[in-house]
C-alpha cells in the first residue's frame, strides 16, 4: 500500500458521493437519537472539502489532510466537525515529511487518530460514538502488515452495524440511555463511509 495524493484525493470524492447519496438516511439516524443535523452538516462538510482539494496542488499527504481537516473543522456544524477534524489533523501530523504514505506510516496515523478523537471528545469505544468504527479499524492495521481493502471495508462495516446493540453514553443520545438500544449510530455510519471509500480506492490499485 502507497498512498499518493492523487489517491487521498480520490478517497475524499468517493467519501463525498457515500455521503451525499446517504444524506437523507444519515439525518434520519440522528434525528432518531442525536439532533438530527449529522447528514446536512457531514455533506455540506465534504462536498467543501471536495472543493478544496480539487481546486489546490498539493506536493505531499500531509499538507491534503491538513486541509482536510480545517475544511471540517470551519464547514460541519455540532460535535462532528471538531471530532473529524482533529482526526484528520492528527493523521496530518503523522505522516508529515513524506511526499506519499505507506503502511506503517498509515497504521501509525490512524492511530493517532483515534487518540486525537478521543482526547477530543472525552470518549471510549463501547459509548455508541465514531470511535466505534475508527478504534476497530486502528487495531486491525495494527495486526496487519498491510492493508487489505475487503478487509478494512468488512471490518468497518460490522463495527458500524455492532452500534445498534451500544447503549450511548456520550452526546445528546445519551439523554436516551437504553432507548438508544436499537439505533445505529450516525458517526459511526459515516465513519463507515470515509472508510468503504478508502477500501475502494485501495482496491483500484494504491
Amino acid at each position: 500500500m502507497e498512498l499518493q495524493v492523487k489517491h487521498v484525493i480520490t478517497w475524499m470524492e468517493k467519501a463525498n458521493e457515500k455521503i451525499q447519496s446517504n444524506k437523507e438516511y444519515l439525518t434520519s439516524l440522528d434525528q432518531a437519537i442525536g439532533d438530527g443535523d449529522h447528514g446536512l452538516n457531514m455533506a455540506r462538510g465534504f462536498q467543501e472539502v471536495v472543493n478544496k482539494v480539487t481546486e489546490s496542488d498539493y506536493t505531499n499527504v500531509s499538507d491534503i489532510l491538513k486541509d482536510v481537516s480545517m475544511t471540517l473543522l470551519s464547514k460541519v456544524g455540532g460535535a462532528s466537525g471538531p471530532l473529524y477534524g482533529t482526526a484528520f489533523l492528527k493523521m496530518s501530523t503523522a505522516v508529515k515529511g513524506t511526499e506519499s504514505v505507506d503502511f506503517p506510516r498509515f497504521r501509525t496515523a490512524v492511530e493517532e487518530a483515534v487518540n486525537g478523537v478521543k482526547q477530543r471528545g472525552k470518549a471510549n469505544q463501547g459509548e455508541k460514538t465514531m470511535l466505534d468504527v475508527w478504534e476497530p479499524v486502528a487495531e486491525l492495521l495494527q495486526n496487519q502488515e498491510d492493508l487489505e481493502a475487503e478487509e478494512l471495508a468488512s471490518t468497518a462495516r460490522k463495527a458500524m452495524e455492532a452500534t445498534k446493540d451500544i447503549e450511548a453514553k456520550k452526546g445528546r443520545a445519551a439523554y436516551l440511555k437504553e432507548r438508544s438500544i436499537g439505533h445505529l449510530d450516525p458517526g459511526s455510519v459515516s465513519s463507515y463511509y470515509i472508510f468503504s471509500a478508502l477500501a475502494e480506492v485501495l482496491d483500484e490499485g494504491a
